[in-house]
Parts: structure tokens; C-alpha cells; sequence
């Protein structure tokens, strides 16, 4: 495994303090100017930058293993195989899955809640049915259930969000009945920040028989996760928030729902035996996997978790409470600043407005400094319509980034403020 170079064994082996310059040394594209200014990169929750042990891994097996798995006798399929289902296992094991067969490889988030949503959804959800989500999602966890309902004639059912940007888990309580049929929620969002108490989520919906699944996109970077000991029935990541390549997710599912699920698609590698008359499935996680997957993507993100590992998830998210302890007193002490999200128990997202000025002027402008936020409403038009905004700065923090790149975002707000003449 690839140790992170944010950690160096101590006089015992033990992992020395977190140290973010050696970390940000592992991270080539951090080291550049934007337009005559250092790179501040701070849109951590589109997408993570990715360390050289990432880059190294996808090139070496490009120019030294590059074959398709599973089908191929010889060296180099067999070589591929080999380093696919060794990263499945060691990716599995950082999110505390037991069963590499309940680890299903899929483009990212998205296309893990869509497989769950069409395969279980269309076989337990009809007319009458309700599915409940939360008022904070990201729409990839909106629209596929939106879609289910309307085909299946059943109810979206919405679970109320606080000024602060809390869940109202008392409400989500009374939602769930005999009528509910699945239910799927944030981990963490991606708007606001704010980590749901996913616990009580999965145990509420348990008593009553109900499965829940749980977006953990944004979850997964900051946070140490064991989702067999969450207790979920679903979970999905997406790579490329995870420090790995774009277009690589996973998505875990307890294997007697994936068992008793149909496959998603059709195709290569997702059978047994095929005839015109009839086929045969393969085993788990394979029935859902049609076709040649991201090899390099699956490898990619097999570096990423072995990375974070050598540096430790523990460390990780103290550095970023840090940092998100650090910005937030910075901007709420910030004149005609507004930080919006403000729940007690938050992942690294500084949302905030500044008055009078749009949030995409906002971020051009601080793109003229070098400062690299997100403007708009981050793909959760509903949150900015509950709290009667149109849209946010945001700032997302990741492993390596510092106070000085704080100082500087807030720097380039005071810029802002002066070109607005605010």
C-alpha cells in the first residue's frame, strides 16, 4: 500500500502529525498560477484534486497491464483481473464492507442511486407507495425517485429542512408508515454541509421494516466510514470526490437485497450462460457490472483509498475541522457576509453570500485572484428555494488546503466588496 506523504512514522511507527505541506507536495496541479496568482483550489465538493500515487497508478497499468479482465487467459488479462478485484477488495475494506460482493462498481453516485432506484424501486414501489427523501438533497438523489414515482403512480414524500440547514428528523418520523417503501437520505450535503445523524435515519426506518439508502458522495472524503456498522442497506460514493479518477463510483447493497434484485443492464460479464431462449445471471457483484468497466478508473480509486489510509481518516478530519472551524469564524465576522448553513455538526462547505453581489460575480471575481470556488445553486435548486436564495458561493475544503488559503479567500471577498462598491 502507498503510504500518504502527509504521515511519517514516529519513533514507535506510529503516524506522525498530520503535515499538510508534505501532503500538498503528492498533489501536482496545486502548484501552478491562475492568472498571475497562486492556485487556491477550494471546490473540493465538485471534485478533488488527485495525489501522484493516483496519476502513477492509472499510467502504469495503461503502459504495462492494459488487457480486459475476467475473459482472458494469458499474462496481461489475468495480470488486470487481478489488480481490478484487488482494488475492489481494498476499497470494500475502507468502507467496511465485509463481502467484496457487496461492492458494485458503477460511473459514480448517480448512476448507483438510479441502478437501486430501477432494479429494487420498480419492484416494491406501486401505486399508493411512498418514497421519502430529505429537502437538502443533491437532485441525483431527487430525480431518479421523482421518475420512479410517476411510473409507478406513487408519492415523494419530503422530509423538512431547518434555517440552519437541519433535518427535521421528528417530522421524518411521522413521515415513515406502512406506505413507505424506501427511504433515501444525505449523508452529508453537499450545499450546506451538514452531516445528518444517519444513525437515527437507518434505525427509525429499520423498526418499521423500511430500507434506506444513503448518498455518501460527500460523505466519504471527510469522514471515517463502517457502513456495515451504519447499518444501512445502501451507500454510494462517487471516485472522483474520493481523490480517484472521474466516472468511477461504487454502490454497496446488502447482498440479499442485490441477490434478490434484477440487473440494472444487460450485456458482457453480467451472465452465466446465454441462449435465445433463455439466460443465466452471474454471481454478485458481477450481475451488475454489463460489460467492460473502468479498469483504470477501478484501479485509480483503489490508489486513492490507499492513499487516504496511509495518512488516515482520523487525521484527515481533524485537519479539516480545523479549517472549517477556522473560515466559519472568518466569515460570520466578515462585514455584510452571510454564511448560510449553519447546523452544529458540519463537513468542510463554506456556503455564503455577500450582500449585494451575485454569487457567480463573486466567483469570477475571485477567479481573477486565483481562487477556485463553485457559484450556483450545486445541483440542490430546492435548498436554495427553501431557504428564498438563488444561488451561494461555496468553498469546500479538502486535505490540503491551509489557513493561508483561507486568508486568501477572504481577501478576495474583501475584493469583491470593493469592485460592488458594498
Amino acid at each position: 500500500m502507498n503510504k500518504g506523504a502527509g504521515v511519517r512514522p514516529g519513533a514507535h511507527g506510529s503516524p506522525a502529525p498530520f503535515d499538510v505541506e508534505a501532503v500538498r507536495r503528492d498533489f501536482p496541479v496545486l502548484h501552478q498560477q491562475v492568472h498571475g496568482h497562486p492556485l487556491v483550489y477550494l471546490d473540493n465538493a465538485a471534485t478533488t484534486q488527485k495525489p501522484r500515487q493516483v496519476l502513477e497508478a492509472i499510467d502504469q497499468y495503461y503502459r504495462t497491464t492494459n488487457s480486459n479482465i475476467h475473459r482472458g487467459v494469458h499474462h496481461l488479462s489475468q495480470k488486470a483481473t487481478d489488480a481490478y478485484e484487488g482494488a475492489r477488495g481494498r476499497i470494500a475494506k475502507f468502507l467496511g464492507i465485509t463481502s467484496s460482493a457487496e461492492a458494485i462498481f458503477v460511473r459514480g453516485a448517480t448512476e448507483g442511486i438510479n441502478l437501486v432506484a430501477s432494479s429494487y424501486g420498480r419492484h416494491h414501489v406501486g401505486p399508493g407507495d411512498e418514497v421519502i427523501i430529505s429537502a437538502m438533497e443533491h437532485h441525483s438523489n431527487i430525480v431518479p425517485w421523482q421518475m420512479l414515482c410517476s411510473e409507478r403512480k406513487a408519492s415523494l414524500r419530503v422530509v423538512p429542512m431547518s434555517d440552519e440547514g437541519e433535518a427535521d428528523l421528528d417530522a421524518y418520523e411521522e413521515l415513515l408508515s406502512a406506505r413507505t417503501k424506501i427511504v433515501a437520505f444525505s449523508h452529508v450535503s453537499n450545499a450546506l454541509g451538514t452531516i445528518n445523524d444517519v444513525k437515527r435515519i437507518v434505525g427509525a426506518a429499520h423498526d418499521h421494516g423500511i430500507p434506506v439508502l444513503l448518498d455518501g458522495a460527500q460523505a466519504a472524503p471527510h469522514l471515517p466510514l463502517d457502513l456495515e456498522a451504519l447499518g444501512c442497506d445502501f451507500y454510494v460514493i462517487s471516485g472522483h470526490k474520493l481523490y480517484g479518477p472521474t466516472g468511477i463510483g461504487l454502490l454497496y447493497g446488502r447482498e440479499e437485497l442485490l441477490e434478490a434484485m434484477p440487473p440494472y443492464q444487460g450485456g458482457g460479464d453480467m451472465i452465466k450462460s446465454v441462449t435465445f431462449d433463455v439466460t443465466t445471471y452471474n454471481d454478485l457483484p458481477h450481475k451488475f457490472e454489463a460489460g467492460t468497466p473502468d479498469i483504470a478508473g477501478v484501479i485509480g480509486l483503489g490508489a486513492a483509498v490507499d492513499y487516504l489510509q496511509g495518512i488516515g481518516m482520523e487525521a484527515i478530519g481533524a485537519h479539516e475541522a480545523k479549517l472549517l472551524s477556522y473560515g466559519t469564524r472568518a466569515l460570520q465576522q466578515e462585514p455584510r457576509v452571510r454564511l448560510i448553513g449553519t447546523a452544529p455538526n458540519k463537513a468542510g462547505v463554506l456556503s455564503f453570500l455577500v450582500e449585494g453581489v451575485h454569487p457567480h460575480d463573486i466567483g469570477t471575481i475571485l477567479d481573477r485572484q486565483g481562487i477556485a470556488i463553485r457559484a450556483g445553486h450545486h445541483c440542490a435548486q430546492p435548498v436554495m428555494d427553501r431557504l428564498g436564495i438563488p444561488a451561494t458561493a461555496r468553498a469546500s475544503l479538502a486535505l490540503y488546503n491551509t489557513t493561508a488559503e483561507l486568508d486568501a479567500l477572504l481577501q478576495g471577498i474583501r475584493k469583491v466588496k470593493e469592485v460592488f462598491g458594498t
